[in-house]
């Protein structure tokens, strides 16, 4: 029979937190070390106050013994074997030796001194111990209560300059998800008096992202550039390749030209797109029609399921673009047959190929990148991103157990 095993404690999230964890490390150093003082502290005191009852019991005794050996009445409670004195101390004595130890007289606590008397027996002194060992006490008591006091005070000192830090920090966090989002305009901005590591990492972050804000500019007004420049003399070539004769060569010139019309606009495209200025033209719409004239202008074969009809405001020019670069990408790199499904604000195209590549799955679309096939020039996904994020829908690649490749188009809900 196989034994189960017993079920993990998980502890709460907040367990896992900088703060939490600098309190404890504070708490538990605090109760070391007040722990550690308290004992060195008591240790102290009780041998200073053991010693002070120890020699006054002792001169006691050398008084008593005076008394004993003159032959004058001892003190009431001293003298040969009285009764409450400790066995070991009895023997000490009656062996010849002197020595004290703590006991009970009289129904209080008290300090013991025993010695040998002459002619035998064993001489014996006693002095109350009760008030040291309530002063000992009373010490002990005042150790636990200023320790306590010392573990709140620090961790009420150590937990607000933590949480000033792990404050700083938890900003520096939100800033680095709001540019992994793409808000490069995203800065910590942290005090300039501010001298410490956690400063050091928010101004790394901050001239990181102002260096690669730079550089994403720069790309772009590039991209804009060659591609406003390249659109003039592919406007004359593809005029020119018009008044060829026909044949095969003049099929291929204007192929070639129609390819280099269409990448020069996806490349205007995208840098518009890059710059996130462009605002979507909102007018209601019912989905399944605009599936229907996705499908229509594509001029690829495709499927419409429509499960549940939606009328929302939308950009019709945007989503059509979005849902014809998904349904040719699907025709391009995937097989048929190629489905476009509307349920309720959720637009799905999903065809029977061998499934989106594990690089787009992780990172989403890159441009010019089509991971081994020689089909289009990577753009196609990459813009049906960005109109998406215009449109502020969101925009997924999976790749269904049963196999193929999905993308799901989630449009906001915004009723007409």
């Amino acid at each position: 029979m196989r034994r189960r095993r017993p079920a993990s404690v998980r502890l709460p999230a907040w367990t896992a937190t900088l703060t939490c964890k600098a309190a404890v490390f504070i708490t538990l150093m605090c109760c070391g070390l007040a722990a550690l003082l308290g004992a060195l502290v008591h240790d102290a005191m009780s041998r200073q106050t053991v010693g002070i009852a120890r020699e006054r019991a002792l001169a006691k005794l050398d008084r008593v013994t005076a008394l004993h050996g003159t032959g004058s009445d001892l003190p009431r409670g001293e003298g040969l074997h009285p009764d409450g004195l400790p066995a070991d101390l009895r023997e000490l004595a009656a062996g010849g030796g002197r020595g004290t130890a703590v006991g009970e007289h009289r129904g209080k606590s008290a300090m013991w001194a025993a010695g040998p008397a002459a002619g035998g027996g064993v001489l014996t002194a006693a002095v109350d111990f009760s008030r040291s060992e309530e002063a000992i006490a009373g010490l002990d008591r005042a150790i636990i209560g200023s320790s306590v006091l010392a573990i709140g005070g620090t961790l009420l000192i150590g937990g607000f300059g933590v949480t000033r830090i792990t404050r700083r920090l938890h900003r520096t966090a939100q800033v680095a998800r709001r540019i992994s989002a793409g808000d490069l305009d995203a800065r910590v901005g942290d005090s300039p008096r501010a001298k410490d590591e956690v400063a050091a990492v928010s101004n790394a972050l901050d001239t990181m992202v102002s260096s690669l804000q730079r550089r994403l500019e720069t790309e772009q007004r590039f991209t804009a550039d060659v591609a406003h420049e390249l659109r003039t003399p592919l406007t004359g070539l593809n005029a020119a390749a018009g008044l060829l004769p026909p044949g095969r060569p003049a099929e291929l010139v204007r192929d070639r030209v129609r390819a280099m019309c269409s990448l020069t606009e996806d490349l205007l495209e995208i840098s518009r797109l890059d710059t996130r200025s462009e605002r979507p033209e909102l007018d209601p719409y019912d989905l399944s029609d605009l599936a229907a004239r996705a499908i229509r202008a594509s001029a690829k074969p495709a499927t419409l399921v429509v499960r549940s009809a939606l009328r929302l405001e939308t950009d019709r020019r945007r989503l059509e673009r979005v849902l014809g670069n998904l349904i040719e990408n699907a025709h391009e790199h995937g097989a048929a047959p190629v489905t476009v499904t509307v349920d309720g604000p959720t637009l799905t195209v999903t065809d029977a190929g061998p499934g989106y590549p594990e690089y787009l799955l992780a990172s989403g679309p890159q441009r010019f990148r089509t991971e081994g096939t020689k089909k289009g020039h990577g753009l196609g996904l990459t813009i049906a991103t960005g109109q998406s994020r215009t449109l502020g829908a969101t925009l997924t690649f999976t790749n269904p157990p049963t196999g193929g490749a999905q993308a799901r188009l989630t449009l906001p809900r915004r009723s007409p």
